[in-house]
C-alpha cells in the first residue's frame, strides 16, 4: 500500500519525535493508531487527538477494525503513518491478511521482563520471537528512532 508512509512500533504512540521528525519527513496527512486498549479509552482518544496538528487526520482502531480498513485501502493523496504500541499488534494484522513491506521500531522502552537489545530499545523474549515472525513474513524491519538516524536492520540483532 503506497499510501502508508510509515508503520512504526512506539509504545508512546504520539509524542514529539512522531510529531516533529516523522510527520515532516513523511509528509503524512493521516495517523492511524492501532491498539485495542487505546481505541476503547475515551480519555486517551481525547489526549491523542489534541496532540495532533489540525491538518492531520487521526483515527484510533482496534486490530479487527484496522485490518478491515487497511484491506479497503485509502484515497489517492492520503499519506498514512501507522502507529502501534507492541509487535504483537503488527503480527495480528499480518495474520488477518494485511501485508507490510517495512516496519520501523522506534520506541520499546524498558519494562519488567524486557532486556535491552539496541540502545533504548528493549524487548521480552516473546516480543523478539514475534519480531522474527514479522521479518519471516517478508517485512523489512528496522530500528530508526528519528528520521535523521541511520537505519539498523533488526534481523541482524536477533
Amino acid at each position: 500500500m503506497k499510501e502508508i508512509v510509515l508503520t512504526r512500533i512506539d509504545d508512546r504512540l504520539i509524542h514529539g519525535q512522531v510529531m516533529t521528525s516523522w510527520l515532516n519527513y513523511t509528509g503524512a496527512n493521516k495517523i492511524m493508531v492501532i491498539d485495542d486498549q487505546t481505541a476503547g479509552d475515551p480519555f486517551m482518544k481525547t489526549v491523542l487527538k489534541n496532540a495532533v496538528p489540525s491538518n492531520v487526520g487521526l483515527g484510533l482502531f482496534t486490530v479487527p477494525r484496522a485490518a478491515a480498513r487497511l484491506k479497503t485501502g485509502f484515497k489517492p493523496g492520503d499519506k498514512v503513518i501507522i502507529l502501534v504500541k507492541y509487535p504483537d499488534t503488527v503480527l495480528s494484522l499480518i495474520e488477518e491478511g494485511v501485508a507490510f513491506e517495512h516496519l520501523n521500531i522506534g520506541g520499546m522502552g524498558a519494562a519488567p521482563g524486557r532486556e535491552k537489545f539496541y540502545k533504548n530499545i528493549s524487548a521480552t523474549e516473546e516480543e523478539k520471537e514475534i519480531v522474527k515472525k514479522i521479518i519471516q513474513s517478508g517485512c523489512k524491519t528496522e530500528i530508526q528512532i528519528i528520521a535523521e538516524d541511520a537505519k539498523v536492520d533488526v534481523s541482524k540483532l536477533l
